[in-house]
């Protein structure tokens, strides 16, 4: 897919997660004190929407059943085998883009 606009500065401010769906697949996007990430939108746990979760310190939660994932690396504090994917963030402007 590329580069695709998954979301503006504007609407993400620090300590914040939305959702972007891209072709019909989600991605959670945070903002960790500034710092942008973007991750699979699906928990692997019960495909819970992690886009519509939130960040405790650096890491999301899932609103389902609270699984917890570091916004950094993609992976759960638990169990390091346990992760989600990440992709690259590119700022442009006041454009959130990721290489989906």
């Amino acid at each position: 897919m590329g580069l695709v606009k998954a979301g503006s500065l504007a609407l993400l401010p620090p300590g914040s997660v939305s959702e972007a769906v891209l072709d019909g697949t989600p991605y959670a996007i945070c903002n960790l004190e500034g710092g942008i990430h973007a991750l699979s939108g699906t928990c692997p746990h019960a495909c819970g929407p992690l886009g519509q979760g939130v960040l405790r310190e650096h890491m999301i939660v899932c609103p389902w059943h609270e699984w917890a994932f570091d916004c950094r690396t993609g992976e759960s504090p638990y169990d390091a085998r346990i992760k989600v994917e990440r992709f690259r963030v590119i700022l442009k402007g006041d454009d959130i883009l990721i290489d989906a």
